[in-house]
């Protein structure tokens, strides 16, 4: 007589129970590795793989288990280890932590890792070519705004190399918010826009966003123009917040690029129409038209 097959209830009962044993088990691990607790978590793992050694979560915990026993801290010997150290917390490490934490809690229990690489990267000079290793931006993976923008006031010219003054953008606009960043901006917009670019998405600023998208809605720089349109932006701004005109005309004069004159012409005019200086403002908009007609006519539009 052939064996009988266990019912569905019975079968679905003991499914429900692996996995709740499953979970169970995974948890402790969990739980002692946000505990940062390294001999609970490697006996929890032992329990999790005596009970279920094919669970798929063992290497993710193995992962984060030796991410916590290497505790690192002497200083990097050269630019080639903080790298090695950073792809591997970028590559293995932090993938791990996604999956086994979830991104919330896996952001939180990964910085004191990136503020490790970031301490043992302290006494590297910057390198152009290797940017991604300098203590500033291991320092904005770590959260922490005040120490990267210590780092980065200590580059050489760093308010002149698109992505230094990209890191101080990032981390002014954590520590001081958006009003204190609109000269900053203003620079790198003109200095390198696809810098601006990328660093304004990794802000998420709602204000911002909303105002880059107008822009992109309502400027066109006209036919034949060679320069990235978003250099345009700081001198649009104007029109579009004349408000801001305090804040931006802070921006230090850059490679005298045309969205540069223009936006100095911008801020020209503005002074000038509280000024009344009937004659001048009229001179300065023939100026602004022959120079960039489209931005002329965003001008006039609004007066």
């Amino acid at each position: 007589m052939p064996a009988r097959k266990p019912a569905a209830a019975a079968t679905a009962q003991l499914n429900l129970f692996e996995h709740s044993q499953a979970t169970m088990l995974c948890n402790g691990a969990i739980d002692a590795l946000l505990a940062r607790n390294v001999q609970a978590a490697m006996a929890a793992r032992e329990t999790l793989c005596a009970a279920l050694p094919q669970h798929p979560d063992l290497t993710n915990v193995d992962t984060l288990i030796s991410a916590l026993r290497a505790n690192d801290v002497l200083p990097f010997a050269d630019p080639t280890a903080a790298a090695q150290a950073r792809a591997h917390l970028d590559g293995a490490v932090g993938p791990a932590a996604q999956a086994l934490l979830g991104h919330d809690s896996a952001a939180t229990w990964l910085a004191p890792l990136w503020r490790g690489l970031a301490e043992r990267a302290a006494a590297l000079a910057f390198d152009a070519g290797r940017p991604d290793d300098h203590a500033a931006p291991l320092w904005l993976r770590a959260g922490d705004a005040a120490r990267a923008a210590e780092a980065t006031a200590q580059v050489e010219s760093w308010r002149r190399i698109p992505v230094t003054l990209g890191w101080m953008v990032r981390a002014r606009h954590r520590t001081d918010g958006l009003d204190t960043i609109w000269p900053l901006l203003a620079e790198l917009a003109w200095l390198a826009a696809p810098r601006f670019a990328a660093t304004t998405q990794a802000l998420a600023d709602p204000l911002l966003q909303r105002l880059l998208r107008r822009f992109d809605e309502r400027f066109d720089p006209g036919p034949g123009a060679d320069t990235p349109m978003l250099a345009w932006f700081p001198a649009w701004l104007l029109i579009e917040q004349p408000a801001l005109l305090p804040q931006l005309r802070e921006a230090r004069t850059g490679q005298d690029s045309a969205p540069e004159r223009c936006f100095r012409l911008m801020a020209e005019l503005l002074g000038l129409e509280r000024q009344a200086r009937h004659h001048q403002l009229m001179d300065g908009r023939k100026r602004l038209r022959d120079q960039q007609p489209a931005l002329y006519t965003l001008y006039m539009a609004s007066r």
